[in-house]
């Protein structure tokens, strides 16, 4: 089985304010809140935890799920808590558990609502 990766950017800030010397980003933050809620979700080798400088979409935090055969989703301008970060991984566990990564948009965690930011095909090999 393909593992299914999720991509954290490490550099995203909510705030444009510049960080005080080893004050962690948003970013960082929201990766350790989802990597502390993760072991109660998944199996190791279901889903990949996968730290990026950027992702190139600075609006608040970002993050990409993506697997080989399905589409690849952006969400940004999550705010770096645990609640958002378990809505997150809720949503990984309904992409992953569907055959084509579709998820019914009536059933995704509410604060989530807004982050959506792309939907990126698969690459399919022919």
């Amino acid at each position: 089985m393909n593992k299914y990766t999720l991509f954290v950017c490490e550099s995203c800030n909510h705030s444009s304010t510049e960080l005080a010397e080893n004050q962690p980003n948003d970013g960082n933050i929201l990766l350790d809140k989802i990597t502390a809620l993760y072991s109660k979700k998944f199996a190791p080798e279901e889903l990949k935890i996968q730290p990026v400088e950027c992702l190139w979409n600075c609006r608040g935090c970002v993050v990409a799920v993506a697997h080989p055969d399905k589409p690849t989703y952006m969400l940004v301008d999550l705010p770096a808590d645990e609640e958002n970060a378990s809505a997150l991984l809720e949503f990984t566990k309904m992409y992953i558990s569907d055959p084509l990564g579709a998820v019914n948009w009536d059933e995704l965690p509410k604060e989530l609502d807004s982050a959506f930011s792309a939907c990126i095909p698969a690459v399919i090999n022919q």
